[in-house]
C-alpha cells in the first residue's frame, strides 16, 4: 500500500485536474470533428480512448519531469517532498515506471487509424523535452501549451483521417489558452523560482500579469469564434460563449492576486470547469 501510494503521489493521479487539462482539447477536437447524424459509439469510444490516453501520459510526463527536475524540486518548497526528489522513489524504478505507462499508452494509441498513430508518434519528443525549457528560455509555458493541446488535433484527425484549418486554428487558440492558465500556476513558485534561476512566463511578466494573460485569453477567444464560424454553427453557439468569456475575463483574471498562492491556485484549477464550458459550447453549436 505505502508503494502504491507513492506511485500515487509520483504520477499525480490524485489530482486529476493535469490530465483533464489534458483531455478537454481531445474532446473539443472530437466534438467539433464528429457527425452526430451517426451512431454515438464510436464517439462514446473514442472518448473513453482519449481519457485513458490523456491519464497515462500525463502520469508518464510527471515522473519524466520529476527525474529531471529532482535537484530544484528539492528548493521549491511546495515540491521538496515529491517521491523523487525526497528518495522515496529511485529513479530507476521510476524510469521503469515511466516505460510501463507509455506502453499501456501505446495500446490505447494503436486502436486510432494509422495517420493519427503517426501523429502521435511524432509529438512524443516534444512531450518528454517540455521540462528541460525552464532552464533555456522564459517561454516554457509555450511549449507546454503546444504539447498539452495537440490531443485536439489527434483527435480531429481520428475521426476525418485528415487535416484542415479548424482544427489548427482552435489548437492556436487553445495553446495561448495553456500559456494563460499555466502562468497563473506558475506564480505560486515565483519566489523559489526567481531564487534557484528557473525561467518563466510568470516571472518574465511578472510586473503586468493580468495584460498577458489577458491578451492569452482574448485570442483563445477568438479562436472559438473563428471555429464556429468555419463550422456554421448555429447562433445559439456565440450566445453560449458569454459564460465562457465571462469566466476568462472576470472570474480568472479581475480578482486574480499573484502575491496569494492559494488563490493562484484556485484559479488555475478553476480552468477545468472553463473546459467543460467550451465543451458544451460546442454541443450548443453542433446539435441545439
Amino acid at each position: 500500500m505505502q508503494n502504491f501510494k507513492l506511485f500515487v503521489e509520483l504520477t499525480r493521479l490524485n489530482r486529476p485536474i493535469g490530465y483533464m487539462l489534458l483531455f478537454w482539447p481531445c474532446l473539443w477536437g472530437l466534438t467539433i470533428a464528429y457527425d452526430f447524424n451517426y451512431d454515438l459509439e464510436i464517439y462514446y469510444f473514442y472518448s473513453f480512448l482519449f481519457l485513458m490516453g490523456s491519464i497515462l501520459m500525463r502520469s508518464a510526463g510527471c515522473i519524466v519531469n520529476d527525474i529531471i527536475d529532482k535537484n530544484f524540486d528539492r528548493k521549491v518548497e511546495r515540491t521538496k517532498d515529491r517521491p523523487i526528489a525526497s528518495n522515496k522513489i529511485s529513479v530507476n524504478l521510476a524510469i521503469i515506471y515511466s516505460i510501463g505507462l507509455c506502453g499501456l499508452a501505446f495500446l490505447v494509441l494503436i486502436n486510432f487509424n494509422k495517420f493519427t498513430i503517426i501523429m502521435a508518434l511524432l509529438s512524443m519528443p516534444l512531450a518528454f523535452t517540455y521540462p528541460l525549457m525552464k532552464r533555456f528560455t522564459y517561454w516554457p509555458q509555450l511549449f507546454l501549451g503546444i504539447t498539452f493541446n495537440y490531443g485536439l488535433v489527434l483527435a480531429w484527425i481520428s475521426i476525418n483521417n485528415s487535416i484542415n484549418i479548424v482544427p489548427l486554428i482552435f489548437y492556436f487558440g487553445a495553446i495561448f489558452w495553456t500559456l494563460g492558465y499555466d502562468t497563473i500556476y506558475g506564480y505560486q513558485d515565483i519566489k523559489d523560482d526567481e531564487i534557484i534561476g528557473v525561467k518563466s512566463t510568470s516571472i518574465k511578466f511578472k510586473n503586468n500579469p493580468k495584460k498577458f494573460i489577458s491578451l492569452c485569453y482574448i485570442l483563445f477567444f477568438i479562436s472559438l469564434i473563428l471555429v464556429g464560424f468555419l463550422m456554421n454553427f448555429k447562433f445559439s453557439y456565440y450566445i453560449s460563449l458569454i459564460i465562457t468569456f465571462f469566466h476568462l475575463g472576470f472570474y480568472q483574471i479581475k480578482n486574480l492576486k499573484i502575491s496569494d498562492p492559494h488563490m493562484c491556485l484556485i484559479k488555475f484549477k478553476s480552468n477545468n470547469l472553463l473546459g467543460f464550458f467550451v465543451f458544451i459550447n460546442i454541443l450548443i453549436g453542433k446539435i441545439f
